[in-house]
């Protein structure tokens, strides 16, 4: 099984060199642009499109043959991407340009790269450290991107392509609730804090208000000070948001590797957009939108591939709000769970009792039966259906459950009254 990680490395280059990056950065994205505006928009496959337009792509553009292809290649795929996520397709900005192991090369004797620009073929030396060399030590890299960052640095991100052990099959499931207070919470009683991510992304908020008001007013001197200084906060918060996700994450994944453990995540696709149609201050519109879930999924993604670890998606809904021992929804008020059920009266952290849920969505993901926690919640008559997670009709703690509903689906529907519950938010 092959693996493929990429690592930037930045670039040491002088004026003449960086006018050149920049002229063929600018003709390979009005190459992209071109093409798209040119082409049928439903065409994605870059055999067809070369046939009709490669050509006029070399003319136009003065490319070399593989960045002409590689302009191609890059429409396509962008136009994949957005037909799969059903968006608009963006402008080519002149940022960022695609090369494979034809235009591209890596010395290690040297620590430096030869790439094909739009005149002439360059040799670039690297600055790098020892954390880049290290992992360039000893690899042949036949694919990397050239990238132009918002701060005029030239990078290389170099792909690097590994080869691991398929993954490992097991029955052992390490759940992980993902949220804002606690950041990641597992089922083991492992959490990891929010708190001081919020206070850091606060102070960073309160400078940047403060110096956007001085930038706007004030003395010449004063203002272009204050934009000095917000040029230099650029990144920190989100450098320091990706120290933390890395550090979760590979924990996360160690640990599962060494007790041969598979990984349930929640699956909260779209919750940003859902969360923000409704009514909230502008702080907590801002602390939802900085949530950096999605990071932290891919870095727990592409870390596990390297280690052979399963990574499971599940549903999140009623995870927190169910009682992990007797899979009634119960009553949840920020840090605090109480189940309703008179059989149980289960109190815990809501957040601990999420990860043991999504750890036995894990355990049971490919079970026939489907996962087996589910709700179904019907508000015209106020009855909130459960499935149960084994079929001897036995929660989690082994607390039993009423009868099952006879018209159900025969998958071990569980009724609880209106009366005795409350529903879930």
């Amino acid at each position: 099984m092959k693996a493929i990680t990429t690592v930037a490395c930045k670039l040491q280059v002088d004026k003449n060199i960086s006018a050149e990056i920049d002229e063929t950065l600018f003709m390979f994205a009005a190459a992209c642009e071109w093409v798209n505006a040119n082409t049928p928009k439903d065409l994605t496959n870059k055999t067809k499109m070369q046939k009709l337009v490669y050509n006029q792509v070399r003319e136009q553009f003065g490319l070399s043959a593989n960045l002409a292809i590689q302009a191609l290649r890059r429409v396509c795929s962008n136009r994949k991407t957005v037909k799969q996520k059903n968006r608009n397709l963006r402008k080519f900005s002149p940022t960022s340009a695609t090369y494979d192991a034809r235009i591209f090369s890596f010395r290690e004797s040297d620590w430096s790269i030869s790439i094909k620009l739009l005149k002439n073929r360059v040799k670039i030396p690297l600055h790098i450290g020892n954390y880049q060399r290290g992992i360039l030590k000893g690899q042949d890299p036949k694919a990397a991107t050239l990238v132009k960052r918002r701060n005029g640095d030239y990078y290389i991100h170099i792909n690097l392509e590994h080869d691991v052990p398929d993954r490992f099959t097991t029955k052992k499931v390490l759940g992980c609730d993902l949220g804002r207070v606690d950041i990641c919470h597992t089922s083991e009683g492992d959490k990891w804090d929010g708190q001081k991510l919020k206070a850091k992304r606060n102070h960073y908020a309160w400078l940047r208000l403060i110096l956007q008001k001085k930038a706007s007013s004030g003395t010449r001197s004063s203002r272009r000070r204050c934009r000095q200084l917000l040029q230099r906060l650029s990144g920190k918060e989100k450098r320091f948001q990706q120290h933390v996700n890395h550090v979760i994450s590979r924990r996360l994944v160690d640990k599962a590797a060494t007790n041969g453990q598979a990984i349930a995540i929640e699956d909260l696709t779209g919750i940003r957009e859902r969360t923000n149609q409704k009514p909230r201050s502008k702080t907590e519109r801002r602390h939802s939108n900085n949530w950096s879930f999605y990071m932290l999924r891919q870095f727990l993604t592409y870390k596990c591939v390297l280690k052979s670890v399963p990574l499971i998606l599940v549903n999140p809904a009623y995870t927190s709000v169910s009682c992990h021992k007797c899979l009634h929804i119960g009553n949840r008020n920020g840090k605090s769970f109480r189940c309703i059920n008179p059989e149980c009266l289960n109190r815990c952290d809501p957040d601990y009792q999420g990860a043991l849920n999504i750890a036995a969505l894990g355990r049971s993901i490919n079970t026939p039966g489907g996962s087996g926690l589910a709700c179904r919640v019907s508000f015209g008559v106020r009855e909130y259906i459960q499935l149960n997670l084994f079929a001897d009709g036995c929660g989690l703690g082994g607390f039993p459950h009423e009868q099952p509903v006879q018209d159900g689906d025969n998958l071990g529907l569980l009724k609880t009254s209106s009366s005795s519950i409350r529903p879930a938010v």
